[in-house]
């Protein structure tokens, strides 16, 4: 009885898929036919390819960018190189209530630069699942080390940091270098540049989903990195938002779609070609 609802069902969706008929290319019923298959043979029981192909709905067309790191047709351009204001407002203090702000930030040789006294900058949109591109330089001058080298971050729905530092010859813990999702993964691998040199970032992102616990992950959020064309983060699970001190499950809270923050830190990192797909 299971074999024949199994046959039956393998039937009833082949005869369904081919009900549908393509505006760009149709099943060739010739071929069909000479292979076996016969629609006015109920009895027909042989398995054929023709059965497990899918024709419908074709596959969206996107254009890709001619140059790679570019965006392609289908991105959000969040950062072109000459308006700050379109696509991001500036943190006006600290704390989730402080609010927002027109950018300080300075844009200079087509990327814009964190400045001394400037807040962070947070994008005006709002997203849920994305991959994001965006490219950054820390300063060619050397000042300072471990942390207090070229520091910023790419937040990730405003809670979830992938670091921003200049890690070529500067010693800092494995959990806090360029390419960690801070305090909780180091990179796989340390591929970074020397100061003054852009590099990039392509981040594929899944945000968490909550069940019935506002206070704990139905499933995490997770994360897929490459530096500079190398793969860093390889589909990581999240334990929770970031912190400086403390314990990420802790601070597990329910939220629904957030922004991109870029993190000032007191150091003046530089953003460019920065742009984001929505998945």
């Amino acid at each position: 009885m299971k074999y024949l609802m199994m046959i039956g069902l393998i039937s009833g969706s082949f005869l369904m898929c081919y009900a549908q008929q393509g505006q760009r290319q149709r099943p060739n019923y010739d071929r069909m036919k000479e292979e076996g298959y016969n629609p006015n043979n109920d009895s027909l029981l042989r398995m054929n390819h023709f059965m497990t192909e899918i024709w419908e709905p074709e596959v969206p067309l996107v254009e890709a960018a001619e140059k790679p790191g570019d965006a392609p047709s289908d991105a959000i351009v969040l950062f072109d190189g000459s308006d700050i204001d379109k696509e991001w407002e500036e943190t006006a203090g600290y704390g989730p209530n402080s609010g927002f702000k027109p950018a300080t930030w300075i844009i200079q040789d087509g990327a814009m630069q964190s400045v001394r006294g400037s807040g962070s900058l947070s994008t005006k949109r709002k997203f849920t699942d994305f991959q994001l591109h965006i490219e950054w330089k820390t300063p060619s001058e050397i000042t300072g080390e471990g942390q207090g080298r070229g520091n910023s971050g790419v937040y990730l729905q405003g809670l979830y940091e992938l670091q921003v530092l200049d890690s070529y010859n500067n010693r800092t813990y494995r959990n806090g270098q360029a390419g960690a999702l801070y305090k909780q993964y180091a990179p796989l691998v340390n591929v970074s540049r020397g100061p003054g040199e852009w590099q990039s970032y392509d981040i594929v992102y899944t945000a968490p989903r909550f069940g019935n616990d506002s206070t704990t992950y139905f499933t995490p959020p997770r994360v897929t990195a490459f530096h500079n064309g190398v793969l860093i983060q390889n589909n990581v699970a999240l334990r929770g938002p970031t912190t400086y001190i403390g314990i990420p499950e802790y601070l597990v809270q329910e939220h629904g779609p957030g922004s991109i923050m870029l993190q000032q830190h007191g150091n003046p990192v530089a953003f460019r070609n920065v742009w984001i797909r929505e998945l």
